[in-house]
């Protein structure tokens, strides 16, 4: 992969990023994304799945599903693109990182102001009193788990027909109006609110970095589309941005 003069200098100038990422940047650590053709979405029917009228109808058939999910996140880890934000994160001035990812692996690569549009699947949450608890303190034997309330225990995602959750949109929308450099990774840019994000930053005239292992509808618009693994791309980009802040330290001259 070939990165330009130009977008050097536009990592290199930057001060407050906005990144969004989408499956695929955890499509290599071996999640399997919901789009792909090898993807969830292909075996299964999730929109069957995932709501809350499937939930009532047959909790523990949910459940079963979002417990082999679960299975599948203990054997996988952060991989570079995800360890690259985090180390962005520290070196930027303000960083921002908005997913559509429910794996909880931006967190564990260190990543903290993470914005998780639709949830966390590590979560668990009471139907009835919203209390919350972690995916570790819950043990799944065939049965809906309940709450000490009485209600019922669901995953703490966001299912079809539901809301995102309070202000969490909001936070990200105004990230990505006052960001100067906006990054989208991995994603389909298919799945609105997220899919409006690069597209408010684009309206600013800012530049917006795509990183993606296939075209999507949003490439012929960004000011950079780079065709690759997120994990190989992203720790370049992060040297190129941390390279530029010991320049600046230094008093040199960035090139």
């Amino acid at each position: 992969m070939e990165i330009g003069t130009r977008l050097v200098q536009d990592i290199k100038n930057a001060s407050h990023i906005c990144v969004l990422t989408g499956a695929g940047i955890s499509a290599e650590s071996g999640v399997a994304t919901f789009r792909g053709k090898e993807g969830l979405w292909s075996k299964f029917k999730p929109q069957e799945l995932a709501n809350m009228d499937a939930f009532m109808a047959n909790p523990d058939l949910v459940w079963e599903w979002y417990q082999h999910r679960r299975d599948i996140l203990t054997t996988v880890k952060p991989n570079p693109g995800h360890m690259a934000l985090a180390r962005w994160e520290e070196l930027a001035p303000k960083f921002t990182l908005v997913t559509q990812n429910v794996d909880g692996l931006h967190l564990m690569a260190g990543s903290r102001n993470v914005l998780e549009l639709h949830g966390n699947i590590r979560i668990n949450r009471c139907n009835r009193c919203g209390s919350e608890s972690s995916m570790e303190e819950i043990t799944f034997a065939g049965k809906v788990p309940m709450c000490p309330c009485g209600g019922m225990l669901r995953p703490g995602v966001v299912w079809f027909g539901e809301m995102l959750p309070p202000g969490v949109f909001e936070a990200a929308a105004e990230a990505s109006q006052r960001c100067d450099l906006f990054l989208t990774i991995g994603t389909s840019a298919v799945v609105y609110p997220a899919a409006s994000l690069p597209e408010i930053a684009l309206s600013r005239g800012i530049p917006v970095i795509e990183v993606n292992m296939e075209e999507t509808p949003l490439s012929g618009s960004v000011t950079y589309h780079l065709l690759g693994p997120a994990g190989t791309i992203l720790p370049e980009l992060v040297e190129i941005f941390e390279r530029g802040r010991r320049d600046s330290s230094s008093g040199s001259v960035a090139q």
